[in-house]
């Protein structure tokens, strides 16, 4: 059945060139079936795994994804330890497979937080895909938008201060630049699952025209075949970008 949406999304218009995903619902799958919420995490790689390839299928260039926000590093420390050590294993299983992909993997936050092993992984992968062309992914951990965009302020001033600009030379493009996401186009569809109508402080600056996909589904469930329809429904929306139809 997903090989037929993706025919139907290939021919029914253009793709969206960067996409990006609000994982949620892991926490409540584990509860649902009263599972400790370490396993509804680890669940969830499935439909990462499921997510890069739909992507790669349909020929989508970037794919973002929110796995862990600065606001998370207040869950209980035994969580927080299971994510880390989740995310080594992910990277530990998943590098070579992503490297023949030609993926490129980029991880973007404050990772000075990060657990020692959780960081050399980190490195690991970022160093061991780079230059892959077929798919840039990028894994938003220890994320928050708003210490971005603070970070980008600050840049701002430093280069103020030292001259290389001056106030006025200060406009959206020069915030943009400053911007973890600066190598790529903002994302055209936004994916949440869960149902949840948030944010969630995820990529405020760069969602400002993106189309919101939200789906009840809890993120462990989702399939390729789910992506697939979330970017058949993009293809039905009409983008205007603030100027009226013809």
């Amino acid at each position: 059945m997903s090989d037929d949406l993706l025919r139907r999304l290939k021919v029914h218009g253009s793709v969206p060139a960067h996409i990006a995903i609000i994982m949620d619902g892991n926490g409540r799958w584990a509860k649902g079936r009263a599972l400790p919420r370490p396993l509804g995490h680890h669940a969830g790689m499935r439909a990462v795994r499921e997510v890069i390839q739909g992507c790669l299928d349909a020929e989508v260039g970037v794919l973002t994804l929110f796995a862990f926000s600065q606001e998370n590093w207040q869950r209980p420390a035994v969580e927080i330890d299971a994510l880390m050590s989740l995310l080594e294993e992910y990277i530990a299983r998943e590098l070579d497979n992503l490297r023949s992909k030609r993926v490129t993997v980029c991880v973007l936050g404050d990772l000075g937080r990060l657990a020692p092993g959780a960081r050399q992984a980190v490195d690991r992968i970022m160093a061991d895909t780079a230059g892959g062309s077929d798919l840039a992914l990028n894994l938003c951990i220890s994320y928050s938008s708003r210490a971005e965009i603070a970070r980008a302020a600050r840049q701002l001033a430093e280069d103020a201060v030292a001259g290389r600009l001056v106030p006025a030379e200060i406009d959206e493009d020069a915030v943009a630049r400053r911007l973890y996401t600066a190598p790529w186009p903002d994302p055209d569809l936004l994916i949440r699952t869960s149902g949840e109508q948030r944010i969630s402080n995820f990529l405020l600056w760069q969602l400002a025209y993106a189309e919101l996909y939200v789906t009840p589904m809890l993120w462990p469930d989702f399939t390729r075949r789910d992506l697939f329809e979330a970017i058949l429904e993009f293809q039905r929306r009409e983008r205007r970008f603030g100027r009226v139809s013809v």
